[in-house]
């Protein structure tokens, strides 16, 4: 199946108890483009980005297979730049800069060879220009992906509202599922998310995992214990690339494959932090990701011989 990715390409200025960084390749479509390329997936990215941006890094994204036609380059314009601190337990961060620059009017121009993509994977942008690109395709995608965040509910909700109703699967996290329904209870949460349009609602808990839910169906995931943990920026986008890219690359949509697609997912993710930036993510391969996929079955597998 082809994927059709939209979101920020970026820069990123990072600092963690671990290091810190000058400006790097960040951006969630930066991310999610370096993951899906691990599984092979024909794969496109819708993006801008301003003269600034150094050429190598569109060329890292072509080398890996990625289809780069949708990403504008202005040249008179700055690209996207956000800069952060995390604390000691890497859940706390302050945002130190935010330079929205050639982001600000984003006018999204999807590929002519993408716009029949059965998967659509938005990753988090204003829901405005994440709803335009969907009244770009040909026709509907098989599956809708959201990925959104807690500034849009506090900014943009009846738009985002009118997105969460057109889409297939929506990914966030726990503290942003609260926010969205109201409810304390994520199981009472993801019943209120399913009402709103999406039949499969992803929930993410960081070191705690991941859970999926469709209707009266709930499937939980495990986050992998990593010893060195340098940097989580970009982990929930590198979550939604592997969950996208193993439905694309197996052409099933089926709930009970979505469960595997969410330990690719987490497996994905794990990779993220253990460098800073899309550092790791860029240097892993197919095999690596299924040795990791085959200690995430170790890790939750089980034999007992109990009987009531």
């Amino acid at each position: 199946m082809k994927l059709l990715v939209v979101g920020s390409v970026a820069f990123d200025a990072i600092e963690t108890p671990f290091g810190k960084t000058d400006r790097i390749l960040g951006g969630a479509a930066s991310y999610i483009a370096l993951a899906v390329s691990v599984l092979k997936v024909d794969a496109a990215v819708v993006s801008v980005v301003g003269g600034d941006f150094p050429q190598e890094y569109l060329d890292l994204f072509k080398n890996r297979g990625i289809n780069t036609d949708g990403i504008e380059v202005k040249p008179e314009g700055k690209s996207f730049f956000w800069s952060g601190k995390y604390y000691d337990d890497l859940n706390s961060r302050d945002t130190l800069a935010t330079e929205v620059n050639v982001l600000a009017d984003f006018q999204p121009k999807v590929p002519d060879a993408y716009r029949d993509a059965e998967i659509l994977l938005l990753g988090n942008l204003d829901p405005a220009v994440q709803l335009s690109v969907l009244d770009q395709m040909s026709t509907r995608p098989r599956l809708v992906i959201l990925d959104t965040m807690n500034f849009w509910m506090d900014t943009a909700m009846d738009t985002l509202q009118q997105m969460i109703a057109r889409t297939d699967v929506i990914s966030i996290n726990d503290e942003e599922a609260r926010q969205l329904t109201g409810e304390y209870s994520l199981v009472n949460a993801a019943k209120k998310i399913h009402a709103m349009g999406p039949h499969f609602v992803i929930i993410k808990k960081g070191e705690h995992g991941a859970l999926l839910f469709s209707e009266d169906k709930i499937f939980a995931v495990p986050a992998l214990p990593i010893a060195e943990v340098y940097d989580p920026t970009g982990a929930g986008d590198t979550f939604a690339a592997g969950f996208a890219a193993h439905l694309a690359s197996t052409g099933d949509l089926s709930f009970a494959n979505m469960k595997t697609a969410l330990i690719a997912a987490s497996a994905m993710a794990s990779f993220t932090v253990e460098k800073f930036g899309t550092e790791r993510i860029a240097e892993i391969s197919a095999e690596d990701l299924k040795a990791r996929i085959a200690q995430f079955k170790e890790l939750t597998g089980f034999e007992s011989d109990f009987y009531l």
